[in-house]
């Protein structure tokens, strides 16, 4: 009598896109479904499993005969769906809202297709996965998780099976795969024994995966030839059934073992991946944050202008979703697989651009103007639901100096004419707007204001070829390094940094794409040196000091910008590389000690070890302490619109600009010296970060407001006059209560007219908030957990109540 058991997991791992283009993924993706199906005709025990929205989708698409019989199989029970989401996609680089998608999309198709949906999800060759996807999951119909990466070298788990727990409380029973998400073609004996292996008292039963994988293929005859044998064979010490991954969960929690916690993001493997292809990593995030700007106003247009509410959201975000694969999106496949994933961000791209562009284009058009002669009208709009104080820079036929600008207010407003991006006569037109939340306001660009040039207040904006200095800090280049030599806080009187800041680093970087078996880059083997460093724009917006550096073929350009009234230094970074195997890396070495670092991750933050290591992140980085020249509380925040990797050394932060391996090379492969390779990130990019120091910690600093303001900025129209409009030339939507508490979703319900919103507390504190929508005489009031997300469904019937529903909108 055999006392263990193996649940054998038939798979076939399908990478659409890694080594090959999408179009053959597709095709894989036939063949191992195809193949799938008739070993259910030979074996009436074979169970298969599949994951991935998308590639059921094409095959409905392209076959609708064996689409049917995969339905009557899922009907059968031997055809499980898992993953539930669009498809296997990095868990660290997309954002909070697009993992919410994954589950919205895919789930809805499931349930649409098959009459279920996935209860397991299923990222097997993910490389690494961020801590708060339980409750994401969780929220999304999904109670059980799979894995492989990190392997148990990489990262220190308690057991193969525990909860995984996220910061709300939410839990997933998680399970990392042994060894293995697939096997070869032959008999699996030494896989299935290694398995029984991992069996540690009391628990009895394990899981197994196996089948063809990577480039699809499936179990094979033999693999399953195999299971028979080792299951009649006495010797063998386990018994083996083919299942699935609910089955073997559900056993899991009848038997009431013993499980332990762990509340942890699984992190350490192929640490380099979130540094290379920095173009598929821009792409996301501006399509990312563009789209849910679009979504808000669209909304907005359609609830309060009756416009028609777009109908190609979704086809965008599952542009975005796709790309999200793990492979393509951590940039690890091969060259061409990006110029297909160009066009598909572009597609995204451009459908958000439309739709915004007509909702905006709507409220211009209703908002009261009066007729003027020399006046332009100007509305600036906010995609926020908080107040914000933006800079804002428009293209403008040039202004004559006698122009000025106003408000709605018809108070006179600080203008400055800076360079345009065309080489004309033409300006960019920059101000500071002070916004509504989720509103927008109206000013009035006058062309002859000289009587009211003496109304304009100017704060204090001082600035050299190599210094800048507001109200709040003194900023000092360093001519012969191009770094940063000072940053001081006049307010406190502290030195910034300890060092030399913005440093460009250069780090020699012989791992592969993937950075396989590297978990440090700290081999500094060079720095940017300085060709030139001057001011290039003075006036009373804003001061821009621009510094440009060489290192051997490569040109780095830093324009360091303050203003006078903000507290933080903006800097647009443009990069020409032409290195190959080399790492770069801007450093920023903070002046505190007894400090705490916190990275942001997808719907929520983490704290990290200052070690040196490599981690992924996202829109900010924090290391808050004990100001080193005077006891007080002091931080550092690092924000940005385009990186992902970092490392932070003791108090010095290096965020990872780009890594340039052979596109993806893997070893055990070398490269050979005589061999021509298409190198990554060569050429131009542009990217912006912005420093910003804070006298306590990120929680009561603004932090998490300031990165996703850098992310999605305000959008600014010059527009017309229109006396019959009746909208007021200001205007606010939406009013959110305390400020740890940001609503990142409005849009129009996925099978109803309802207007769902989505909220989530960010300093990770138990928050009683209220939501108010004064135009829908509507108020929420809520308790939020720790970085819990919720979602809310407001009927457009405005006698139906509020509603609390899950991220699948399943009650709309």
């Amino acid at each position: 009598m055999k006392n263990k058991k193996l649940h054998m997991i038939g798979n076939a791992h399908i990478d659409p896109v890694w080594l090959w283009q999408w179009q053959e993924g597709f095709h894989e993706v036939k063949a191992s479904f195809r193949s799938a199906l008739d070993r259910m005709k030979e074996y009436d025990d074979f169970i298969f499993v599949s994951s991935s929205a998308a590639f059921y989708e094409w095959v409905e698409q392209s076959d609708p005969d064996m689409f049917a019989e995969i339905q009557e199989r899922v009907k059968e029970g031997r055809w499980g769906i898992v993953g539930g989401w669009w498809v296997e996609p990095d868990c660290n680089i997309p954002s909070g809202e697009s993992f919410v998608r994954h589950g919205l999309y895919a789930q809805r198709f499931f349930k649409s297709r098959f009459g279920t949906i996935a209860k397991t999800g299923f990222n097997v060759d993910s490389f690494g996965h961020a801590a708060t996807i339980p409750q994401i999951l969780k929220k999304s119909g999904i109670d059980q998780y799979v894995f492989l990466r990190p392997t148990p070298h990489e990262k220190n788990l308690p057991a193969r099976l525990f909860w995984w727990e996220s910061s709300d409380g939410s839990q997933v029973l998680t399970f990392r795969i042994a060894f293995e998400y697939l096997s070869w073609g032959k008999e699996i004996s030494t896989h299935a024994m290694r398995c029984v292996e991992e069996m540690k008292d009391p628990i009895d039963e394990f899981m197994c995966f196996y089948g063809v994988g990577n480039h699809g293929g499936g179990p094979t005859i033999e693999n399953i030839e195999s299971i028979h044998h080792l299951d009649r064979d006495e010797n063998f010490p386990s018994a083996l059934i083919c299942s699935t991954p609910e089955n073997y969960f559900k056993t899991a929690v009848e038997k009431k073992w013993p499980i332990p916690v762990v509340r942890d993001e699984l992190q350490n493997h192929a640490k380099g991946c979130y540094s290379v292809h920095s173009g598929i990593k821009q792409w996301n995030r501006k399509a990312e944050n563009i789209l849910q700007a679009a979504e808000k106003w669209s909304y907005l247009a359609t609830s309060f202008l009756g416009q028609p509410y777009p109908n190609d959201f979704e086809h965008a975000w599952r542009q975005i979703l796709f790309n999200q694969f793990h492979d393509i999106l951590a940039g690890t496949s091969l060259k061409e697989a990006y110029e297909d994933s160009r066009n598909s961000f572009g597609e995204a791209l451009a459908i958000a651009d439309r739709n915004l562009n007509l909702a905006l284009q709507s409220f211009a058009w209703k908002i009261g103007v009066q007729q003027e002669n020399g006046v332009r009208p100007l509305v600036v709009f906010n995609p926020h639901t908080w107040p914000v104080s933006s800079n804002i820079e428009i293209e403008s036929r040039n202004l004559p100096e006698t122009a000025v600008l106003v408000d709605d207010h018809d108070q006179t407003i600080p203008h400055q004419k800076v360079h345009s991006s065309s080489v004309t006569d033409r300006v960019r037109l920059s101000f500071n707007a002070d916004l509504p939340a989720l509103g927008y306001r109206t000013y009035r660009l006058i062309e002859n204001g000289e009587h009211r040039k003496n109304e304009i207040a100017l704060p204090k904006l001082e600035a050299t070829d190599t210094t800048i200095e507001n109200q709040f800090f003194r900023l000092e280049i360093d001519k012969a390094t191009g770094s940063i030599a000072s940053l001081r806080d006049l307010r406190l009187d502290l030195e910034v940094f300890s060092d030399k800041a913005a440093r460009a680093v250069v780090l020699d970087d012989p791992s592969d794409t993937w950075g396989h078996n590297y978990y440090v880059w700290n081999q500094v083997i060079g720095e940017f040196q300085p060709s030139g460093v001057r001011l290039v724009e003075y006036g009373p917006v804003k001061a821009v000091i621009r510094v440009i550096s060489h290192y051997e073929s490569s040109k780095l350009m830093q324009e360091f910008c303050m203003y006078p009234d903000k507290d933080q230094i903006d800097v647009k970074v443009t990069v020409d590389w032409r290195e190959h195997y080399k790492m770069l890396k801007l450093r920023f070495p903070v002046n505190v000690k007894f400090m705490k670092v916190t990275r942001d991750i997808a719907y929520g933050h983490i704290e990290t070890f200052a070690n040196g290591e490599e981690f992924p992140f996202q829109q900010w980085v924090d290391i808050s302490g004990t100001a080193r020249e005077k006891e007080m509380s002091y931080g550092f925040s690092l924000l940005n619109d385009a990186k992902y990797s970092l490392d932070v050394n003791n108090r010095d932060i290096g965020m990872t600009i780009l890594r340039s391996p052979a596109y993806a090379h893997h070893i055990p492969a070398e490269i050979k010296p005589d061999e021509d390779y298409q190198y990554m990130d060569q050429g131009l990019q542009t990217f912006y970060y912005s420093m910003y120091p804070h006298k306590g910690i990120w929680e009561s600093s603004g932090t998490v407001r300031r990165a996703v303001e850098l992310n999605q900025k305000p959008m600014a129209l010059f527009t017309t006059f229109h006396p019959e409009g009746k909208l007021p030339q200001s205007d606010s939507f939406i009013q959110v209560s305390p400020d740890n508490v940001m609503v990142t979703v409005l849009k129009q319900g996925e099978d109803c007219d309802d207007l769902i919103l989505r909220a989530v507390e960010t300093k990770q504190a138990v928050t009683q908030a209220i939501i108010e929508i004064p135009h829908l005489g509507k108020v929420i009031e809520a308790k939020f957990n720790p970085c819990e997300i919720k979602t809310f469904r407001i009927p457009k019937d405005m006698n139906l109540p509020v509603r609390e529903t899950n991220l699948l909108e399943e009650d709309c």
